[in-house]
């Protein structure tokens, strides 16, 4: 059962998570937070659901997880912010999750562009961001997250087979105080994103070892080849393509080739 009071002690931050909506079950965080139905507009709020019934990925793949095992959870941002940094926000949710194992469990963390977070070439965390529109700009975001702690089994195929934190450290895990280290750090990094956006980049790429690597990008039926050379100052990969063309790439799943 998750502890309420050990998830506010631990938890140091202003505003991301002071509003906190715990939920059972849910079909997913995401689209709870995004529904206009269901009023809730506080900047910084975050829904924990212990069970999502249509829980998801990128490309709508399925995200399935253990009930009471795992952190499933999302952060509304309802807040203005530059819509040419939202994928550093992406970034700064991935460094959140990092720099929070790594200090909690000392683990080796790989990040992967656009959105998972590694360690030893398997999964253990996935991002989604999504939002809704009001004209033409964003009024809100919504960063879902997934992260594998106490589950040690998975069922079905995947493209990066998965991992949790207890698989990896034999140990069960305080949900309550890996929640808020998660968020304590989220915080600060979003700060950054519109302080020092440059720290985030440098950041993320000093953890993601496919950088400089020759790598396929896949998307639908598209597959291109080519050096991940780089990412540029909105977090999209720069691809040398085999004919020597620098390609911006804003979507897609990448594998080392």
């Amino acid at each position: 059962m998750f502890s309420f009071e050990d998830f506010d002690l631990k938890l140091d931050t202003n505003v991301i998570g002071r509003n906190f909506i715990y939920s059972e079950e849910v079909d997913s965080t995401n689209a709870v937070l995004l529904d206009p139905a269901n009023d809730l507009n506080t900047d910084g709020s975050v829904l924990l659901a212990e069970k999502q019934s249509d829980g998801k990925g990128r490309k709508d793949r399925k995200w399935y997880s253990l009930k009471d095992h795992n952190l499933t959870f999302s952060v509304l941002l309802n807040r203005k912010f530059n819509e040419r940094k939202i994928n550093l926000i992406n970034f700064a949710a991935c460094l959140a999750i990092s720099n929070s194992l790594e200090n909690l469990y000392q683990l080796r963390i790989n990040l992967k562009w656009p959105n998972d977070v590694l360690v030893a070439g398997e999964k253990i965390a996935g991002i989604l961001l999504e939002s809704t529109s009001k004209g033409n700009r964003i009024n809100k975001l919504v960063v879902g997250i997934g992260l594998n702690v106490n589950q040690t089994a998975f069922q079905g195929t995947f493209r990066i087979p998965p991992t949790s934190v207890k698989k990896i450290t034999g140990n069960d895990i305080p949900r309550e105080r890996l929640l808020s280290e998660i968020l304590n750090n989220f915080e600060e990094l979003l700060e950054r994103v519109h302080s020092n956006p440059q720290s985030i980049l440098n950041d993320w790429k000093s953890r993601c070892r496919m950088l400089g690597e020759m790598v396929e990008v896949q998307d639908e039926d598209v597959s291109k080849t080519g050096l991940f050379e780089d990412v540029d100052e909105e977090g999209f990969m720069l691809l040398r393509l085999n004919n020597g063309k620098l390609e911006r790439i804003t979507v897609g799943d990448v594998s080392l080739r």
